[in-house]
């Protein structure tokens, strides 16, 4: 099996994520992004190949982080500890500090035991899979062993979260005077950084969920668990509420009446309003395939073309890069504004969402109901034959038979899961009953027809 997934390198940290291998992967990351052309130039100016480094709270990520330094170190690389910061503070700060590539220790939504490694080349731009693949076959090859001077130094990064900070509020086109805003951080990398982001931007701020042990990130709380930023943004009256995850690469909203406002919801409201302001390029948004039929009624509604790519945050950045095209995103709350960042940035997300509800005076349910959500029903067939989606003449005529009774009132998608032995069945329609009817009866059919 492949060591890197769709996000990185992933598991239980010291189950199969061990120091020795975060260790020997940084150093095979060493061999691989230090070739090319400008890493020879720096190195023919006598200067050494500069990472940053940086990891979400979790406790396991003292000693990951450590040895991925380590690694780096030994490999004749200068590291540049940002300490505990979000995924796209890293990615950025790599992209700022003309670093050469950077790594960040994290496991995103996943619960506190499991964590990760991310690498990122130079930009702070996502690694394409052939690249992926040279630094697991380096993993087992020669490492760069220099020594005396020429091994690398380890520098904490004192002004990494003082950078972010600077470029986020830079990018704002409106201040967020008279909002009141409930932060949820997911006891997560941006318990810290995002408070005194939207602070400084103007809003009113409330916190739950930043108060990081080690053990307890996305512990109930973030962007995966709505229910307790719900309650909060009653409690206190509060125009909105923002959740992060344990990285801060993705951001889902509660509005004032504690309805919950997903990925495609704020993907739309930003589309709007980037396309007002002539900052979306071709007046084009880039969404996975499992984004809601209602997000493409309400683009099409509004002049603006809706590009689909598989299901995963990498395939929209790639469509993005290979367009040039400005916004981005999932569902699930991954929203990628290229214009200011090279990753999903929840911080970026809820800053901009929140100013256009300044700018525009409205609030984040008026905003939000230039969309329809269409019901959704997506049902897991476990135990199944993932490769005989494409290929079962009998599942594709029952296919073609609910998408001819949905018409144009509905959709109907079918995916192998690539990590677990199951079929995905979504269906999108009018109403719920009919959503949950197709998708049952598609599964059943699943079910028989690709039995293991």
């Amino acid at each position: 099996m492949p060591l890197f997934g769709t996000d990185g390198v992933r598991g239980l940290a010291n189950g199969p994520l061990t120091a020795d291998l975060a260790l020997t992967l940084a150093q095979a990351t060493a061999v691989v992004l230090g070739q090319g052309r400008t890493a020879e130039a720096r190195r023919a100016a006598g200067k050494r190949l500069t990472a940053v480094v940086a990891r979400d709270p979790r406790v396991s990520g003292e000693f990951l982080s450590a040895a991925v330094s380590a690694g780096l170190a030994s490999s004749g690389v200068d590291v540049l500890d940002a300490g505990v910061l979000p995924t796209p503070a890293a990615a950025y700060l790599i992209a700022d500090m003309d670093a050469d590539f950077g790594v960040m220790v994290s496991a995103s939504h996943n619960p506190a035991p499991d964590n990760g490694i991310k690498i990122f080349a130079r930009g702070g731009v996502k690694l394409p899979d052939v690249v992926e693949q040279r630094i697991e076959a380096a993993l087992t090859a020669p490492k760069l062993q220099p020594t005396g001077g020429g091994v690398g130094r380890i520098r904490r990064f004192a002004d990494a979260e003082d950078r972010y900070v600077v470029h986020l509020l830079g990018s704002l086109p409106h201040r967020l005077d008279g909002l009141h805003v409930v932060l949820d951080c997911a006891h997560g990398a941006a318990s810290g950084v995002s408070p005194e982001t939207f602070r400084d931007a103007g809003a009113r701020v409330t916190v739950i969920g930043a108060d990081p042990d080690g053990l307890n990130i996305n512990d109930g709380v973030g962007s995966t668990h709505l229910d307790q930023l719900a309650v909060a943004v009653l409690k206190h009256r509060a125009d909105v509420g923002i959740a992060h995850d344990g990285d801060a690469d993705r951001c889902l909203a509660v509005d004032a009446a504690g309805r919950v406002v997903d990925g495609d919801q704020i993907m739309a409201i930003l589309a709007v309003a980037m396309k007002n302001r002539g900052h979306l390029v071709e007046d084009t948004l880039v969404a996975t395939v499992m984004s809601n039929l209602g997000l493409h009624v309400a683009m099409r509604q509004q002049g603006i073309r809706v590009l689909q790519t598989a299901v995963g945050d990498r395939y929209v950045l790639e469509s993005m890069n290979q367009g040039g095209y400005s916004l981005g995103g999932e569902q699930s709350g991954h929203v990628i504004m290229s214009e200011y960042a090279t990753t999903g940035d929840g911080l970026l997300t809820g800053l901009h969402l929140m100013a256009e509800m300044a700018r525009s005076g409205k609030s984040l349910a008026e905003l939000a109901s230039v969309m329809t959500v269409f019901p959704q029903v997506l049902v897991n067939v476990r135990g199944v034959d993932r490769a005989g989606v494409g290929s079962d003449d009998v599942l594709a005529a029952a296919v073609a038979d609910v998408e001819t009774e949905l018409g144009d009132t509905g959709r109907v998608l079918l995916r192998a899961s690539g990590t677990e032995p199951l079929v995905r069945v979504m269906v999108e329609a009018a109403d719920a009953h009919s959503a949950q009817s197709y998708a049952d009866r598609l599964a059943d059919i699943v079910s028989d027809r690709l039995a293991l």
